[in-house]
């Protein structure tokens, strides 16, 4: 994957500057002293230095989608990775060298995100578009330590921070969670325990639009979501009647019981009835 950004940047810089009939080298290599004394053209090379997650992009959340065949898929958040970049110019004279890297500057700077028609190709398992960070005062720390360690003499540098979603984790898929039972009871007493229940399912008709669900014995509205689910809670165990109303007809009377199996209700075929 880290080779795949290699190419969008080097496609992005030699569009943008441009770079015509190779006449400037695009690489991606550490560049130590023996390194450079190969160089025999303008090089632009990008030395990955570093890798970072991205704590403030950092998502905890899972994902959940509902197969229609009564189990759901979970899968978790991508982690978001940083990538930091040493942007770096090299050529005979000095001001080849300036203002080869200020081309490169500019070109960076005009996308704060890589460009969709480049990364659709060869990054297409990105779902979230790619930021790019150019030139940040933080971004590189002790750069002459940087270019001690490469025995290499120090000099400009722009640094450029990419910021990829990697996804290593296997989704979960699993039945739907219909009911969930929840028990109070207070441990120094011996009285029987207060028991509720969470309940949940879906509204299918041919249009959801302005469906409302009414628990008749408590004249309470339900929440329904865009795509039929809803959910009730804090019941205790007995039989109730839910009043459901689509703008297709008229409202009907649908009897749960709790617990239960099922709590859908399907309307797409006239009267109400049992999921």
């Amino acid at each position: 994957m880290f080779d795949d950004l290699d190419e969008v940047l080097r496609r992005l810089l030699v569009r943008e500057l441009p770079i015509k009939n190779g006449d400037v080298n695009i690489e991606f290599d550490q560049p130590k002293r023996e390194w450079s004394a190969r160089l025999s053209r303008p090089t632009l090379n990008l030395f990955l230095h570093d890798l970072r997650e991205n704590n403030t992009l950092r998502q905890n959340e899972w994902h959940v989608t509902r197969n229609g065949n009564g189990t759901a898929t979970k899968t978790r958040s991508s982690a978001r990775i940083d990538l930091h970049y040493m942007v770096t110019a090299w050529a005979t004279e000095v001001d080849d060298e300036h203002r080869l890297l200020a081309r490169a500057l500019m070109a960076l700077l005009r996308y704060p995100t890589l460009p969709n028609d480049l990364v659709k190709e060869t990054l297409p398992d990105q779902s979230v578009p790619i930021p790019m960070r150019v030139a940040e005062q933080e971004a590189l720390r002790n750069p002459a330590d940087i270019w001690g360690a490469m025995d290499n003499e120090l000099r400009p540098a722009i640094t450029c921070v990419v910021t990829l979603a990697l996804n290593p984790y296997q989704p979960l898929t699993g039945p739907i969670v219909k009911t969930r039972d929840l028990r109070f009871r207070q441990v120094a007493e011996t009285k029987p325990q207060d028991q509720f229940w969470m309940v949940g399912g879906t509204l299918r008709a041919k249009s959801l639009k302005d469906a409302r669900l009414r628990l008749v014995e408590r004249g309470l509205d339900i929440d329904v979501a865009h795509n039929g689910d809803f959910v009730i809670g804090n019941l205790e165990e007995g039989t109730y009647t839910l009043m459901v109303s689509t703008e297709d007809g008229e409202p009907q009377q649908h009897p749960i019981v709790v617990p239960s199996r099922t709590y859908d209700i399907d309307l797409e075929g006239g009267a109400a009835k049992a999921g």
